[in-house]
């Protein structure tokens, strides 16, 4: 671990706190189905044309993981939080792009530490659930840092902050 890495949440964690937790990740998901709306429709330039249609697809796919998160919750005996996360605006695109790529980053991190924390309560169904939710995050990830003219390989690595 990194010394500007936050330490890493503990694993053992009760099923109240996993609801606490699942929600919050719930909160990040509308926030970036609205972010997704947003930059898809005020992204401008020749440039940006291919990130702008597939930030579309981006947020159908957000939808289905709030869709998911709010399923399992119900599930775990929660109630689904129902606040997004706040959503960062610009007028330059490659801000907007950068905000969506800092969120996602955080989002793998996270998706990743909740999959260790479920199968530690054995609750191996979410932890599948959230893996095919991670898979399109990576792919999420992975079409911002391109778009950004970034390598992915730097930005997603696990023993990194970003």
């Amino acid at each position: 671990m990194s010394k500007n890495q936050p330490p890493e949440p503990p694993t053992n964690i009760t099923r109240e706190q996993l609801i606490d937790l699942l929600n919050d990740d719930l909160a990040r998901e509308y926030q970036a189905v609205i972010a997704y709306v947003i930059y898809s429709q005020v992204l401008k330039g020749a440039q940006y044309m291919a990130i702008a249609a597939e930030l579309k697809v981006h947020a159908k796919e957000e939808l289905e993981h709030a869709l998911t998160l709010a399923d399992q919750i119900d599930y775990l005996g929660g109630m689904p939080a129902s606040v997004p996360k706040p959503v960062k605006t610009s007028e330059d695109a490659k801000e907007m792009l950068r905000f969506d790529l800092d969120n996602e980053n955080e989002t793998i991190r996270n998706y990743r530490q909740r999959v260790r924390q479920c199968e530690a309560l054995g609750e191996y169904a979410l932890a599948e659930h959230i893996r095919k939710i991670l898979v399109q995050e990576q792919d999420h990830q992975s079409a911002l840092a391109t778009a950004l003219g970034e390598d992915v390989r730097h930005v997603a690595r696990p023993d990194q902050q970003a």
